[in-house]
């Protein structure tokens, strides 16, 4: 599993221990969802815009 994170369009490096744990709370959360089937890629955005 790889996970980027980027704020403000700055890269925020992350080793493999912080992706897996990053990756692996946010899978969990989204294959919960009843519309969520099979996926490849996965993409979230938030912004503190309203």
């Amino acid at each position: 599993m790889k996970v980027e994170l980027n704020v403000d369009g700055k890269h925020i490096p992350m080793n493999k221990f912080v992706q897996k744990i990053v990756g692996s709370t946010i899978k969990g959360m989204i294959e919960t969802l009843d519309d969520v089937g099979a996926w490849k890629k996965l993409e979230i955005k938030i912004s503190t815009e309203e």
